[in-house]
């Protein structure tokens, strides 16, 4: 139970009791300042604890999302605060000192509509609006949510009262909550396929007391049943496993929306949004390719490229990103053409469309596999995510040559631990520290990668050689992370390691020529890709990196592209032992990040987030 402390007596006739109550709210009474202090006292250390201005006048979600958003440690509106647990030290230390009196607000808001709130300037005495004041200035930042139509006020006088209440009365409460459920930018079909209805799923769900992590795991669980569907083989499995799929998708909406409908956001959540989407999708692939075996048709090295092209092509988005967010001079006139379009209303569906977002992309999945065949399917993927992968990447490198941006420590710093270094770059790396020369770290990283995969298409299988060209690829992925990632395009250098390691695989796969090569080379590539996709989201909570014991473990992209070659000049005339290695180190790579990516997540202080993730 969390504790709202009003700093004086309620108002006669007023809702404000009664709305904080129903927030989950322990309502305490202060007859001044002085009490206000003694009551935060008794309110354990470890609560929540909200302090109001009894004269407020506004709407129950303006107090929501001031009052019970998990995300921050300190939020207010105007009229009220709210500390967490990690704010009140600074919180009781401005109650000692806070000043009568304070500024005005301006009521910015959140539905996204960037209209202004209704608000008043705080009257004398406004406590809350003072301690915010004093936490900014102690250096704790205070969220304050856009409130957009939504009214926050504090009146002065009884006729500023009056006009408060008649603007909460304007404006209907629930249907901005529900339109601010809604994700900001998403894809032309989830915009208008999808959450047209999903948002009210989203109601349903939070009236019956249902978590996004329970829809989550609903929405996994409902693409698992659809893969099953597509591995019999059968067209009526193909049907149901496209409408499974999108109703799974539906799912995957409705989690994000119920998370900011109920502001339930949660480190759990964030694990399992960010996770389940590739888990879904590439459970996906591994049915319709086992559905298309049933009918005599190979298509795993297609399912397994196509979850290869993915994946580098999200890497390509985490790496830019990265590298730019806190860019200084960040600007360019690519960056700017990109900014008008954005006003013309068609170029920005047209734009979010043709690079196949997730929305796009699971309902061209989805109808290919109710009408027509798997290798249909994954030719229609490959085609469509190689023209949205070449478009976006493109445009960021025509940005990154065209700004004059200067990279911090900080993104440095990301870019070599999206770079999976392991123990054996990790030592060139040192040795070669200072004596790199004027060659840059992306043109060394991309000829070790062409020469890693033309040894892998070229020398044949069996052959030693392929041991000697994993070697100079070692070679070559130490010397690029020899200095720090801070070119104008060293933000390719991590996508060009994951296109060489998957890549590679893939080829040493087919080349096998065994039974189960190439589903263990699938297996082997997705716990790989899991471990990327986990490293870019420990990233994003601010929590850093993987520990560097789990990389090195495992080897590092340039450790395991040396062992899967190795397995591929050794084991050649062996019958299915490459299959054997292949699928034992797809295991022990699975486990191991694995164990160590739920321990962390269940159990880190990582900050309570629901991951926008990829545009769906």
């Amino acid at each position: 139970m969390s504790t709202a402390i009003l700093t004086g007596p309620p108002v006669p006739g007023s809702s404000l009791d009664g709305d904080l109550r129903s927030l989950g709210f322990d309502v305490r009474v202060a007859s001044g300042p002085h009490e206000t202090g003694t009551l935060l006292a008794a309110v354990p250390a470890g609560e929540r604890v909200a302090v109001v201005d009894p004269r407020f006048v506004g709407h129950l979600h303006a107090l929501r999302l001031a009052l019970t958003d998990p995300r921050f440690p300190a939020a207010a509106a105007p009229g009220a605060l709210a500390a967490q647990s990690e704010a009140r030290p600074a919180l009781a230390r401005a109650l000692t000192g806070a000043p009568v009196g304070v500024r005005g607000t301006d009521g910015t808001t959140a539905d996204g509509a960037g209209t202004e709130g209704t608000t008043t300037a705080p009257a004398a005495e406004n406590l809350p609006d003072a301690l915010a004041d004093a936490l900014d200035a102690e250096g704790v930042a205070v969220h304050r949510p856009q409130l957009g139509t939504l009214v926050a006020a504090v009146p002065a006088d009884a006729e500023a009262a009056h006009a408060a209440r008649a603007a909460v009365a304007a404006v209907d409460d629930e249907a901005v909550r529900l339109r601010s459920a809604v994700k900001a930018h998403d894809g032309f079909f989830t915009t208008f396929c999808i959450s047209p209805y999903s948002r009210y799923i989203a109601r349903w769900c939070a009236r019956r007391g249902l978590t996004p992590n329970q829809v989550t795991t609903a929405s996994l669980l409902t693409a698992l049943v659809a893969a099953g569907c597509a591995a019999t083989g059968e067209r009526a499995g193909y049907v149901a496993a496209g409408v499974l799929l999108l109703v799974s998708f539906v799912l995957d909406c409705t989690d994000g929306q119920l998370a900011r409908y109920s502001l339930q956001y949660s480190t759990m959540g964030a694990w399992l949004d960010a996770t389940f989407d590739r888990a879904k999708e590439y459970a996906f692939y591994a049915g319709l390719a086992l559905g298309a075996a049933r009918d005599g048709d190979d298509v795993w090295a297609l399912a397994l490229g196509s979850m290869v092209l993915m994946t580098c092509r999200h890497v390509v988005d985490f790496s830019f990103n990265e590298a730019n967010h806190d860019a200084t001079a960040n600007t360019s006139p690519t960056a700017a053409l990109s900014s008008r379009l954005d006003g013309v209303g068609w170029t920005v569906w047209l734009r979010r469309m043709i690079i196949l977002p997730i929305g796009e992309r699971w309902a061209m999945i989805a109808v290919l596999t109710a009408l027509t065949t798997p290798r249909i399917v994954f030719y229609a993927l490959l085609a469509g995510c190689a023209f949205g992968a070449l478009y976006t990447t493109a445009g960021r490198v025509l940005r990154s040559l065209t700004r004059k941006a200067k990279r911090t420590d900080r993104a440095a710093r990301a870019l070599a631990d999206l770079a999976d270094s392991g123990p054996l770059a990790e030592l060139l790396a040192r040795l070669l520290r200072g004596r790199t020369g004027a060659v840059g770290p992306l043109y060394v990283a991309v000829l070790g990668a062409v020469l890693m995969i033309a040894g892998a298409v070229f020398v044949p299988f069996g052959d030693a050689r392929l041991i000697a060209v994993a070697a100079i690829y070692v070679v070559t992925a130490g010397l690029a992370v020899a200095r720090p990632l801070k070119g104008a395009l060293d933000w390719l250098v991590p996508p060009v390691f994951r296109a060489a390691e998957y890549t590679t695989v893939l080829v040493l796969a087919v080349k096998a020529d065994a039974d189960g090569a190439l589903p263990a080379a699938f297996g082997l590539v997705a716990a790989v890709a899991y471990h990327h996709y986990d490293t870019v989201y420990r990233i994003r909570g601010g929590t850093g990196a993987p520990p560097a014991w789990l990389v090195r473990t495992i080897g590092g992209h340039e450790g395991r592209t040396l062992v899967v070659t190795a397995f591929a000049a050794l084991l050649a005339s062996r019958g299915n032992d490459f299959t054997l290695a292949l699928t034992a180190l797809a295991v022990a790579v699975a486990l191991v990040v694995l164990v160590e990516s739920i321990r962390f997540w269940v159990s880190s202080g990582a900050p309570a987030v629901h991951d926008e993730g990829e545009t769906a």
